[in-house]
């Protein structure tokens, strides 16, 4: 079993409740971990006996180009879509609102989904 950590995937998408959200936009950071069954890649060092990375990064941004109200809804999107790929056993997703508009002063707004096989 391994553990592979996708961090600081950055994107621009149009998620939000607010109207103006799905108008201007905003930058969102994506953190993936995936739990995978590495026995094999262990032994042959290809590739095609892991999962790709790049597909992860892939995914993510497929998904958060699709509109939605609510950042719980593409951090799930990304975790049900990452679970479909070959080793995967478990994944956990966390989607980043930078800067939503709001008049509060905070550290971080996040979302964190998580699935299994």
């Amino acid at each position: 079993m391994g553990l592979i950590t996708v961090e600081g995937i950055r994107v621009f998408a149009y998620h939000g409740h607010l109207p103006e959200e799905a108008v201007l936009g905003g930058h969102f950071i994506v953190n993936v971990w995936v739990e995978a069954d590495t026995s094999e890649v262990e032994k042959t060092d290809d590739l095609k006996h892991t999962v790709d990375y790049a597909r992860i990064i892939e995914i993510v941004k497929e998904q958060m180009a699709i509109r939605s109200d609510m950042i719980e809804h593409p951090a799930k999107r990304i975790a049900d879509a990452i679970l479909l790929l070959c080793k995967v056993q478990k994944v956990k997703v966390e989607v980043e609102k930078i800067q939503p508009p709001i008049g509060a002063t905070f550290d971080k707004i996040s979302v964190t989904i998580e699935g299994k096989n």
